[in-house]
């Protein structure tokens, strides 16, 4: 008797979506089994099984043989570089580690793919959380009116039109705008990590749904900029596999769509996100291919991905460009006209770019003995005091950064004193890179073991990681 199939759960992983969306186009094309359709892709059909179960690489070159005889218009082209191109850097980032009883107080949800094609039926709805508590979430009011609390705790996923129309655009901007505030002021963990997640698993199904020809530029944008507010909020708490996913879909919508200013936002994601793993080539590359046809680009946009560059050189610990991509990006903020900007850029202002630049220079300060820090030092001061209450992650990152070098190569006691107004400003964020500029000044502070100060310092960042 022939075996049942394996239930198949595209939202379990990238290599699950992938297969089951070709065993789905399989049997729509007519091949029933996979035996046959095996012999007509010219594979054994226990390749073509394990990559429906999702427990194997499929062959790039194979996924091109896909689309061709399942006539998908380059699908499994565009969703291999996604998923598979990808998992190479997935046990780079499996080797982050964070704190366990951190990784407690973030709610981990499953990986999504982030693709195209026909609308699929996922096997299970977007994971449960407690209805109440996110009903206590102050800004549950900014959600109601667009009947999306489903993406939260669901009875079953929000359903998926027949048609694009301005009200799923309008949805998707409403949520963007909304988990931006949130992100920014709480850090990505708990219930903000919970909606990021469910609602780029929604936006990425409509992707697969008609779209009038008139109304496409405009909901591409829409997609690509929830893209990257969840992709941001995805690498906050480390899920980085997520993250890059939801800012390639957001890069390639705004390619689609030619939205240049989304392009860039996406491209300066990816490097942010890639010099924060290490891999400050390939940050520098994605800043660079930001750049590409700069002149469509406004003088904010220019200076962030300068920026962008100059965080890439700090990090390879080479002087000379780094003080040079930090010039580019003085030159581009001195040019900078708030009205040019389209409205996702308004965050990137006089504390904004000190702060980002002064990360370039920490990188400097803090790895060449005879590095003057005075610049970092001025910049971070300049971050701290411009950021407002809307931006309580950054000014609490800049001022851990601040701590952390007058800690290593100022006064310690001085250090202190303003690693302690850092913790009072972090108090309840949900941010794994906070956590972990934090853990980082805990580490200078303890080569001062002899100054009450520091020591006391040290104490009560120890104490706060582990409650």
């Amino acid at each position: 008797m022939p075996q049942p199939e394996k239930l198949l759960d595209p939202s379990r992983s990238p290599e699950e979506w992938f297969g089951n969306e070709l065993r789905l186009r399989r049997k729509t094309a007519g091949f029933k089994t996979a035996s046959p359709f095996a012999q007509e892709v010219q594979v054994s059909v226990d390749v073509i099984l394990k990559i429906e179960k999702g427990n194997y690489r499929c062959p790039r070159d194979l996924a091109s043989k896909l689309d061709q005889v399942l006539e998908t218009g380059g699908l499994f082209t565009r969703a291999w570089a996604m998923v598979f191109a990808d998992a190479d850097k997935r046990g780079a980032d499996a080797d982050i580690r964070t704190p366990q009883r951190l990784e407690r107080a973030v709610q981990a949800c499953d990986g999504r793919i982030l693709g195209k094609g026909d609308p699929s039926a996922s096997t299970r709805s977007p994971d449960p959380v407690e209805r109440r508590a996110f009903l206590a979430f102050t800004s549950i009011a900014a959600l109601a009116p667009l009947e999306l609390t489903r993406l939260l705790a669901p009875a079953e996923p929000p359903p998926i039109p027949s048609q694009i129309t301005t009200k799923e655009i309008r949805q998707l901007l409403d949520i963007a705008d909304g988990l931006h505030g949130w992100d920014n002021a709480h850090g990505g963990g708990g219930l903000i990590g919970q909606l990021s997640t469910n609602a780029m698993h929604w936006a990425t199904r409509l992707l697969s749904v008609h779209c009038p020809s008139f109304l496409r530029p405009e909901f591409l944008a829409a997609v690509a900029r929830l893209g990257l507010v969840c992709g941001a909020s995805q690498f906050d708490v480390y899920r980085h596999a997520d993250a890059r996913l939801a800012f390639k879909v957001a890069v390639e919508c705004a390619d689609e769509g030619q939205h240049w200013h989304l392009r860039a936002k996406g491209y300066s994601f990816l490097a942010r996100q890639a010099i924060w793993i290490g891999d400050a080539d390939d940050g520098l590359t994605n800043a660079e291919k930001g750049l590409v046809r700069s002149d469509r680009l406004t003088a904010s946009e220019r200076a962030m991905l300068h920026t962008a560059r100059a965080r890439a050189f700090g990090k390879l610990r080479n002087v000379e460009e780094t003080i040079a991509a930090v010039g580019a990006a003085d030159d581009a903020f001195g040019q900078r006209r708030p009205e040019d900007d389209p409205p996702w850029m308004a965050y990137y202002d006089e504390a904004q770019h000190n702060g980002d630049t002064a990360h370039a220079l920490w990188d400097l300060a803090v790895g060449i003995d005879d590095y003057d820090p005075m610049q970092a030092g001025q910049r971070f001061q300049t971050a701290v005091r411009g950021h407002g209450a809307a931006f309580t992650r950054s000014r609490a990152m800049s001022c851990t950064k601040l701590a952390s070098l007058l800690m290593r190569r100022g006064d310690p006691r001085e250090a202190a004193s303003i690693g302690h107004k850092a913790m009072d400003l972090g108090d309840g964020l949900t941010s794994l890179r906070a956590a972990d500029d934090l853990r980082e000044l805990g580490r200078f502070a303890a080569r001062h073991p002899r100054i009450p100060e520091a020591a006391a310092l040290g104490e009560r960042i120890t104490a706060s990681l582990q409650a």
